[in-house]
């Protein structure tokens, strides 16, 4: 990857990070994400609200997903567009972005007890699927990790 990629890899992941601090405050594991159209525009940014909405599919890939299936103009889907998000999408926003056709994904911190980009499971690079995308995983990955540490030293120390 080339360096000049690569800084704007981070960049995008330092603008997910900013969106999943306010996840903490209803009491929802601080992951931010975010969708960008092939040129670059951002489409949608969401943070986790399994909590805030009591919908257990509130992941933040899945809500930025929605957001920006409505505001890209093709349908469902994602043709040519970047997912971001702060951590290892898990099965189902692995499964989701696959299904939405996006071309990329960035993420920051692994995630080896539930990460399906990779980790425990790699889905969206499954040689039996129609639609893989490109990905680069671990870009700031200590960063997110620590976002990720500190939310569970306070939320669960009890």
């Amino acid at each position: 990857m080339s360096p000049a990629r690569l800084a704007a890899d981070e960049d995008l992941v330092r603008a997910a990070i900013e969106v999943a601090r306010g996840a903490s405050a209803s009491g929802d594991v601080p992951i931010g994400a975010l969708v960008l159209a092939p040129d670059g525009t951002e489409l949608a940014a969401a943070r986790n609200a399994r909590e805030a909405l009591g919908d257990p599919t509130a992941h933040a890939e899945v809500l930025a997903l929605r957001e920006a299936a409505a505001r890209h103009g093709d349908g469902w889907r994602l043709t040519g567009c970047t997912l971001v998000v702060t951590v290892e999408p898990c099965t189902m926003c692995a499964g989701a972005l696959v299904l939405a056709r996006v071309a990329r994904v960035v993420f920051g911190a692994w995630e080896p007890k539930t990460g399906a980009v990779g980790s425990l499971w790699d889905v969206v690079r499954d040689r039996r699927l129609t639609h893989r995308p490109e990905v680069v995983g671990g870009v700031l990955a200590d960063e997110c990790a620590a976002l990720l540490d500190e939310f569970f030293a306070t939320h669960r120390s009890g």
